[in-house]
């Protein structure tokens, strides 16, 4: 399972999506669309939107922080 958080250090929904992996012990690569160009051109060809946070769960690309949505992405209970 590869998940990637494209995020920002004062996006208050992305701490969220990130602590919300951390309690469900879901391994999660941050990257840090603010400080690099390449991978938010990367998060906004992959979803389309400049918003973060964009969740890619194995290609299930998620644009915000839905809790019911990334469990079922993730399969978790």
């Amino acid at each position: 399972m590869v998940v990637k958080v494209y995020s920002t250090p004062v996006c208050p929904y992305c701490h969220m999506a990130k602590d919300f992996l951390k309690e469900n012990g879901v391994k999660f690569e941050d990257i840090d669309v603010s400080t690099n160009a390449a991978a938010a051109q990367e998060m906004i060809e992959k979803s389309g939107q400049m918003g973060v946070p964009v969740i890619d769960a194995n290609g299930t690309i998620m644009v915000g922080f839905d809790k019911a949505a990334l469990k079922a992405a993730l399969n978790l209970k």
